[in-house]
């Protein structure tokens, strides 16, 4: 899953439209059911490298054995696929199922573009993972069902580790923290990279302290950056930054840490599982040296909190064939199928009861624990302009390592989210 699991595109603004071109005429008569199944065709859309040509050849075949029907799968490129969804779910033909990103699927909703899945909820996903399904509910309805997902983990190096002496990874933070100390002194590795401006592992970070970026104010929402609750997570983001070298006003991917990591003389990288193949790929010596660990949290019992990165299932309002459409998702997302994914491609399913699916696979076992306890960016329309370049949050980030108070930091950049927020409402 090389790719960008979060939009920081302004997708609200692009789809005014689709709630009023679509049809939304509030009944069930879209289709007539199991009897009109036969000889039909649901197309679905999924993205480039989401679902492995397995798992699509076997969902493919138990959906035409049940309903009839034919399916046909039309992979989607990630670039600039919010103004192509949202020309589709304008039109009275759109495909019927849509994999749409977590963090986009509020925008979708909020205009009229989804249809509300709440029976599908009621009869397959009792048991979905809470902190994975909250991106497929807007205003209190479901929109989607949650589908697949992924987050960092720490990546290390395991002959630096063991040079330093430490036999095991850490449990706790303060453990964590401890052992890059510890790496430091005995060795002559740089005992973390972490660029100035990861800005997902920070907004993990405010996750794992109960905090958001924004909150409501009147009937708008306005950013919550100032909150304690941040700036206590910015402080522990800078605690690991002080043991790296990397640039402060830089992210991952500038350079890319998992090539950086691979030239040997970094003890770990906070990152997505897939870069340490991008490591191998740049140096393959390094591969018999790479080990993961889940990022620890305050206490041993509990990680750290994560951004969860990830995809939803959507069916589009304007679909004539709902009750079809319903019934690609039950398989799809059944127990069989959601694990048969989880498998192949090693993502995070949307039950824990189906994580025992990842065994075998390293980085996705250290991914799993953070998934219960993690969380995404503010799920409102409005957030996508926000992360639009340049990130204002990335600004504040860079500010608070260079020495400027996390308040005083937040103040300087309030006001251009406030404003990116309001261009949406």
């Amino acid at each position: 899953m090389k790719r960008k699991l979060a939009s920081a595109i302004v997708i609200a603004g692009m789809m005014v439209s689709v709630a009023a071109c679509g049809g939304n005429d509030g009944n069930d008569s879209k289709d007539a059911g199991p009897s009109s199944w036969k000889g039909q065709t649901l197309t679905v859309w999924t993205m480039d490298g989401s679902a492995p040509p397995q798992w699509s050849k076997d969902v493919q075949a138990a959906f035409e054995k049940k309903t009839g029907a034919k399916l046909k799968f039309e992979i989607q490129k990630w670039d600039g696929i919010q103004q192509k969804i949202t020309t589709a779910l304008s039109e009275d033909t759109p495909p019927d199922v849509l994999e749409v990103g977590n963090t986009q699927t509020p925008a979708y909703a909020s205009t009229g573009g989804l249809a509300d899945l709440g029976d599908l909820k009621q009869s397959i996903g009792a048991d979905w993972t809470a902190s994975v399904s909250k991106s497929s509910v807007y205003d209190g309805k479901q929109y989607a069902a949650p589908w697949y997902f992924a987050n960092r983990v720490v990546i290390y190096n395991k002959k630096i580790w063991a040079k330093a002496g430490i036999n095991s990874t850490p449990k706790t933070r303060d453990e964590f923290l401890k052992d890059l100390d510890t790496i430091g002194k005995k060795t002559d590795a740089e005992p973390i990279y972490l660029p100035g401006q990861n800005w997902y592992f920070l907004d993990g970070l405010i996750v794992g302290q109960g905090g958001d970026l924004v909150k409501k104010q009147g009937d708008k929402y306005v950013s919550n950056l100032a909150d304690p609750k941040v700036a206590a997570a910015m402080e522990i983001y800078k605690k690991y930054a002080a043991y790296s070298k990397a640039p402060k006003d830089k992210d991952e991917a500038t350079p890319q840490q998992a090539t950086v990591f691979a030239k040997g003389k970094t003890g770990a990288f906070i990152g997505m599982g897939w870069e340490a193949a991008t490591a191998i790929q740049a140096n393959k010596s390094i591969e018999k040296d790479l080990g993961y660990f889940t990022i620890p949290g305050a206490t041993a019992d509990k990680p750290e909190g994560v951004f969860l990165g990830g995809s939803n299932l959507a069916v589009a309002q304007n679909s004539k064939k709902q009750s079809l459409a319903k019934e690609f998702l039950k398989i799809a997302l059944s127990d069989q199928y959601e694990g048969e994914l989880a498998k192949l491609s090693g993502v995070i399913p949307n039950k824990t009861s189906l994580e025992s699916n990842l065994k075998g696979n390293a980085a996705a076992e250290a991914a799993a624990p953070g998934a219960a306890v993690g969380g995404t960016t503010p799920l409102i329309p409005e957030w996508a302009a926000v992360e639009n370049t340049p990130n204002p949050i990335k600004s504040y980030m860079t500010a608070v390592l260079n020495g400027k108070a996390p308040a005083a930091a937040a103040k300087d950049v309030e006001g251009e989210i406030n404003q990116r927020l309001a261009q949406q409402n």
